[in-house]
């Protein structure tokens, strides 16, 4: 299997996890950033996922055992870092 392959989860086209943060903003600097394992909502939950789908990108949260689409961000500027430890 291609380690970059696309697969479809809950709607979700993966890069498998292959996505470590995603900055949304048309200035970098001044950009949202959003980071796997990054604790949000007061510290009640944490980002367990950033996943490309077929009109954008979503960030996923988790609590307990439970997984939630948190934000969705389409037609707007976002620049995509990979996670590089692929072993």
């Amino acid at each position: 299997m291609d380690l970059f392959s696309n697969s479809i989860n809950n709607g979700k086209l993966n890069k498998m996890n292959y996505i470590r943060k995603i900055s949304v903003g048309a200035n970098y600097k001044d950009a949202m950033h959003y980071i796997i394992d990054q604790s949000v909502l007061g510290g009640s939950y944490i980002i367990c996922d950033i996943a490309q789908e077929e009109e954008g990108y979503s960030v996923w949260v988790k609590k307990d055992k439970e997984s939630v689409k948190w934000k969705e961000f389409k037609n707007i500027p976002v620049v995509i870092e990979y996670n590089i430890n692929l072993i």
